[in-house]
């Protein structure tokens, strides 16, 4: 086809835009032709082998409507018909290599009526990858529960499009990306089975693809179990669907923990198509990663993660009811200009229009029509897998490297239900310990598990699915906050709060059933206790009045009478001593009187137990001193503060309105062989009363703490509704300081699955605020520090309360910019400061619990088996056959518990194994081992009864690579084991 050909082509393209056609010459009145603007678009349209650029003209015809011709020097004419008033054409002119300029006249009736150049510059070849999803607010807008149905009627629906389209030019297909899997998991379980056939059939031929994060997760509340869960179930419904995941989604939430990569990796995944939401309250994370990929390095460097924020994140499409037009996509190629966004391909999440969003057709029709008129940009409709792995074949070689936690913004929202919070913490930890049970039942003998498929897999699921749900970034209402006693914010909430509940009760269960509790005599004396952690542990035991109702005297298995305490709330307490890993002792409880020493020493103002002193301000409550005698240090900072667990109560942001509670009461509640307690009453402000508990134990190196709030509500608006109050009345927040003596001292946070220190181990883009803990915090130098754990709160703030800010918050500019050096520590417990989503109050009785012990050197695998062994304490139960009446060597030798040789041993103690559970097919143990310390380190595992073949495994729970040797272990990294049995 010659040139001329080619151009004629381009004006009747040109004309069909025009409305009427152009008027005849016959003598009307002259038209009036101005040009008003000269616009060339990046797009490129081939014809015969050659490129032409676009230019859109703007013109204004103050006559009638008549034809232009558009003249450019040595290229044929054009000719455009134009109607009276102002209009926008379109003109092609031929590609350029460079920046050049080009001179047109537009001519009328023969004359010149206008002229006017158009400044072309080279057209990048751009590929644009679209990703058309929902995002999934569980709740929000409306009841979980039409959420849910939603969701799966959306699956449904992309199936149907997918099928629709399937004869459309390629890139134009319809696919439909499910940005978690948890549509596909109520799917699956509710629907038929044939489409349940049909939506497998969807995920194999690429029409339905599957990203691996099971819901959109504050990732920083999340315990490291959980946080390996959370991808989990992904891993099951591809296998359930023949294919795998390598890619995940996560939309509206800004920041992320830094284990997420670990857990990212153990899962297989490579791929994370991040999209925070656009504007509130999200610092400046997309200043520092929007349309900048990089890979995310995990703590241990050994895996990477791809992570591109695209622009406007999910919310590309948001507020575009017309869908994808010629305007946005030259908007779009310009914003990628001007942020220097060097690579020829790209990628936009499309979600039609709001949250929960149906699929949204359009863009298969805007694409199929693109292509018949434009070569470039490139559109292509596909799976985050499909557009990043392109990228990353392309460019993976040039992206830049980032190491360290991505410190999440929106995580402070969960101290606005505090005690739920506290609530799924505690549930994370306790399926932990039911799952290592059940492996420990499962080699016990015919007598406690005769059938190795009785592990209750359908309940273990469903406890970590309602746990995941609960740290679930959607926590209530978009009118929680202006109209919290509205029925649209307490039904949400209802249903949110009770997946804290439901997740609590199946792990109880779940532990039950472990512990075969329904099979003991309620007459029995015998109780066994559980260590289920990895390594020996000594600990406080309390038991219950039932347990202990045969008396107060306690006897080990070897019959030797240990001391024992009574305590005020009726409980039995002793310390058990050296209990092997995985393993169990078993005590006898009998008559008589509790076997006395000389237990910690207390009184109103201090607590000794030989191991550590400490000293209770008598007027304020604060412990004032913090020592241990083989440590010359002070660890209590009264310098510049009031000293450790000060209560520090805020309404509003104006630090100068910082309340401490009111005078003190201090009683001695507990004293004995076995442990001492201070009990701190007094007001406070924000609630009824305030109750803290102080205690040292026997022969143990740290003080317990547990702060218990009859929380007062926060004053609720008069005036429902008004939005001001959401960012300005009635906010409050709790802190309680741990200011730390420790000169020159470093911080450093657990958590899930890594160490990071505050400021060194933060990317850009990181929250600075607060930040998220999970069980531990360090403060040491180069000789001495201690470690701090918190059980219930998952916020910290360091150096100051910094966590000021209310309401919502769009501006990167007051968010800060850098943690200084410091040794003070807060525990951010409790707040309401968000203007949406989250509770406007709470109210009842909220415990904060902690835990502090001075050390010498730091020693990252010793603080973080003081945290776990504190979240996991250990388990007391009825034995299951009780002590029979015999001779003393005989009643000793049979009062041993069954589970007293340990199940599994590691030969290393630097290792911590975060999960040792049944495998979900029920053929084998799955081990999941964790290096908390600085050095690579190898272990080997002793099992006390034979097993089989074990593989390296991951998420998926495969047999991978054989285990040949030891299992070396790298730094902050896990190491995931199947064991088949």
């Amino acid at each position: 086809m010659k040139k001329a050909s080619l151009l004629l082509l381009c004006l009747a393209t040109v004309a069909a835009q025009a409305q009427t056609p152009p008027a005849a010459n016959t003598g009307a009145p002259r038209a009036a032709i101005t040009i008003k603007a000269v616009k060339p678009l990046p797009f490129l349209s081939t014809r015969d082998g050659h490129d032409y650029q676009s230019v859109e003209l703007t013109l204004a015809n103050s006559g009638d409507p008549t034809s232009v011709t558009v003249h450019v020097k040595g290229e044929p004419d054009q000719q455009l018909g134009i109607d009276s008033g102002s209009r926008q054409l379109e003109i092609f002119l031929p590609e350029v290599k460079k920046s050049t300029t080009i001179a047109f006249s537009l001519l009328t009736n023969g004359k010149v009526v206008a002229t006017g150049k158009a400044d072309l510059q080279p057209v990048r070849k751009m590929t644009i990858y679209v990703l058309p999803h929902s995002h999934n607010d569980i709740g929000y807008t409306e009841i979980q529960t039409d959420v849910e149905r939603k969701q799966m009627n959306n699956l449904l629906t992309g199936i149907d499009y997918a099928r629709r389209t399937k004869d459309y030019p390629a890139g134009a297909r319809f696919v439909w990306n499910l940005e978690g899997v948890y549509a596909a998991d109520l799917f699956l379980h509710r629907m038929t089975e044939q489409q349940r056939q049909a939506f497998i059939a969807a995920v194999k031929d690429g029409s339905v693809a599957l990203n691996g994060m099971y819901v959109n997760t504050l990732t920083g509340l999340c315990r490291p179990e959980e946080l390996l869960q959370l991808f989990h179930r992904g891993s099951e419904i591809a296998a359930q669907c023949g294919t795998t995941i390598d890619a995940a989604m996560i939309s509206d939430v800004p920041g992320y923990t830094w284990g997420t990569v670990t857990a990212m990796a153990q899962a297989g995944i490579k791929y994370l198509s991040a999209a925070p939401n656009f504007f509130d309250r999200i610092g400046d994370i997309l200043q520092a990663w929007a349309d900048k990929p990089f890979y995310w390095v995990s703590p241990s460097g050994k895996e990477k993660v791809l992570v591109w924020i695209p622009y406007r994140g999910y919310a590309y499409s948001y507020d575009m009811p017309h869908g994808l037009t010629p305007q946005l996509v030259a908007d779009y190629i310009a914003e990628l200009k001007r942020v220097n966004f060097n690579y020829d391909i790209s990628y936009i999440r499309w979600i039609g229009h709001g949250d929960n969003s149906v699929p949204d057709l359009t863009i298969s029709e805007f694409v199929k029509n693109w292509t018949t008129k434009y070569t470039w940009p490139k559109f292509i409709i596909s799976s985050t897998s499909t557009a990043f792995h392109a990228f990353e074949e392309k460019y993976g070689s040039q992206l830049p490297q980032a190491k360290g936690d991505w410190t999440g913004y929106w995580e402070d929202g969960a101290g606005s239900s505090a005690f739920e919070t506290a609530e799924n913490r505690a549930t994370s930890s306790r399926l932990s310990q039911a799952e290592a049970l059940w492996v420990m039942k499962g080699a016990s003998g015919p007598a406690v598990d005769r059938d190795h498929t009785a592990f209750p897999v359908d309940r273990d699921r469903d406890a970590w699915k309602y746990a995941i749900l609960y740290s679930e970034h959607t926590w209530g209402a978009d009118c929680s906050v202006t109209r919290p006693l509205s029925q649209k914010t307490m039904e949400q909430w209802i249903i949110k709060k009770s997946y804290a509940t439901q997740a609590d009760s199946l792990s109880r269960q779940l532990l039950d059933s472990a512990l075969d509790q329904s099979a003991a005599p309620a007459t029995n004396n015998a109780i066994d206790v559980f260590n289920i952690n990895s390594w020996s542990r000594t600990g406080l035991v309390l038991l219950t009045r039932d347990q202990s109702q045969a008396g107060d005297r306690i006897t080990d298995a070897t019959g030797h009478s240990i001391p024992s305490q009574r305590l005020s709330t009726g409980e039995l307490a002793f310390v058990a001593t050296d209990i092997p890993p995985f393993a169990a002792k078993r005590y006898t409880i009998t008559a008589g009187s509790a076997t006395t020493t000389a237990g910690p020493a207390a009184d109103t103002h201090s607590l000794d137990n030989g191991i550590l002193h400490l000293n209770i301000d008598a007027t304020t409550g604060v412990i004032t001193s913090l020592k241990n005698p083989a440590i010359d240090n002070e660890f209590a900072d009264t310098d510049s503060s009031g000293g450790l667990n000060d209560y520090l109560f805020l309404n509003g942001n104006n630090l100068k309105d910082l309340q401490r509670n009111g005078p003190v009461k201090i009683t001695i509640s507990e004293q004995g062989p076995v442990l001492a307690e201070l009990r701190i009453e007094s007001a406070a402000p924000g609630v009824e009363k305030l109750v803290r508990k102080v205690r040292l134990i026997a022969g143990l190196d740290y003080a317990e703490i547990t702060n218990i709030l009859d929380k007062l509500p926060a004053e609720l608006d008069p005036h429902p509704g008004d939005y001001a109050w959401a960012n300005l009345h009635g906010k409050e927040s709790l802190n309680i300081g741990f200011p730390f003596h420790v000169p020159g001292g470093e911080i450093r946070l657990d958590l899930p699955m890594a160490i990071m220190q505050p400021e060194k181990d933060q990317i850009p883009g990181s929250c600075k605020n607060w930040l998220e803990v999970g069980s531990w915090a360090d403060v040491s130098n180069k000789d001495y520090g201690v470690t701090w754990v918190t059980l219930d709160a998952p916020l910290v703030e360091v150096g100051g309360i910094t966590a000021t800010l209310l309401g919502g918050q769009s501006n990167p500019a007051v968010w800060r910019k850098h943690i200084e050096p410091t040794q003070k520590l807060y525990s951010w417990a409790l707040n309401n400061h968000w203007e949406t989503n989250y509770r406007a109050y709470q109210d009842g009785i909220i415990t904060f619990r902690y835990a502090l012990q001075p050390h010498k050197l730091f020693d990252a695998a010793a603080s973080t088996k003081l945290a776990t062994a504190l979240s996991q304490p250990l388990i007391a139960a009825t034995a299951s056959v009780p002590t029979a009446p015999a001779p003393p060597a005989a009643a000793a030798a049979m009062s041993g518990s069954p589970m007293s040789t340990s199940r599994l041993q590691l030969s290393s103690q630097q290792l911590v194994v975060l999960a040792l559970r049944p495998a979900l097919d029920g053929k084998a143990w799955i081990v999941s081992l964790f290096n908390p310390t600085q050095e690579p380190v190898a272990t080997t595992l002793t099992w006390n009864s034979p097993v089989g073949a074990a593989h390296y495994s991951n998420t998926t729970e495969a047999a991978l690579a054989p285990v040949e040797g030891s299992i070396a272990v790298a730094p902050q990294d896990v190491v995931t084991i199947r064991v088949e049995k």
